[in-house]
């Protein structure tokens, strides 16, 4: 049966400082692990890029059940790009180590594969205890799963973009006219005017993807990704520093220069 490989940026840190408290990418290898298809006949295997110096770190806790590999620079951009030249799978995904999948989202995800060359959701934002906070519509790497060869095709990940990576790949993506599949939750509208009316960032994916995209609603009435929201993430680290909200206004320059808008 096919393989799917996994690519997991860590920064191999948790809830909390301790360095023996759980690590978020633990959370992540057993959420991978679950998926129902790798009891289908797939094969999983799930590559983590850290940052240089931490693979020593890492291996004892982390054993047999992934692959780590040490950036060569300390960037998420650096760090997904040395997992990514080791994948060897049939398929691609992304899942930051932070967030979850719900546990069929692979074989939801794989069912669609061949009609379409990359599929991604809408996901629910959760703090670390599991309050709900709100679901987003952005197509963020923890929902993004394609075959090979559409990742061959994109290539890697800009490392001159320390913030939105994420964007500037979908940039490349929606340039090459990929058939894309975005699931949303049951409840979710999937007509143009209604989306515009009440849910203007799904109208963003549409309008940047145009033709290429299809929203596909499933039938549960949550989405599919769980998406964490704590002080160390990326969006958390922008709002509270004035420095990387500057760097982050100028990466999206950057992009509305390259592709005429911010990707979605």
């Amino acid at each position: 049966m096919a393989r799917i490989s996994v690519v997991i940026p860590s920064r191999l840190q948790g809830e909390k400082d301790d360095p023996a408290a759980p690590w978020f990418v633990e959370r992540a290898i057993a959420c991978v692990l679950g998926q129902s298809i790798f009891q289908q006949g797939f094969t999983p295997e799930i590559l983590i890029g850290v940052d240089p110096g931490m693979a020593a770190l890492g291996l004892p806790r982390i054993g047999l059940k992934a692959r780590l590999y040490e950036a060569p620079i300390r960037l998420q951009a650096a760090a997904l790009n040395v997992a990514c030249a080791h994948v060897s799978g049939d398929y691609v995904a992304f899942l930051e180590d932070d967030d979850l999948w719900e546990p069929r989202y692979l074989e939801r995800a794989l069912a669609q594969i061949g009609r379409f060359g990359f599929v991604s959701s809408t996901q629910l934002e959760r703090s670390i205890g599991g309050v709900v906070v709100k679901i987003i519509d952005y197509a963020t790497p923890s929902s993004w799963v394609m075959p090979r060869a559409t990742f061959d095709r994109i290539g890697g990940f800009d490392e001159s973009y320390r913030w939105h990576l994420d964007s500037e790949w979908i940039g490349r993506l929606n340039e090459q006219r990929i058939p894309r599949l975005h699931f949303v939750e049951a409840t979710a509208p999937i007509e143009l005017d209604q989306i515009r009316s009440v849910r203007i960032l799904l109208a963003n994916i549409i309008e940047c993807a145009g033709d290429s995209i299809t929203l596909l609603r499933h039938e549960s009435p949550w989405p599919l990704v769980m998406r964490t929201v704590h002080p160390g993430s990326g969006m958390a680290q922008i709002q509270a520093s004035e420095a990387k909200l500057a760097q982050s206004q100028a990466e999206c320059q950057r992009l509305q220069a390259r592709f005429g808008n911010i990707p979605w």
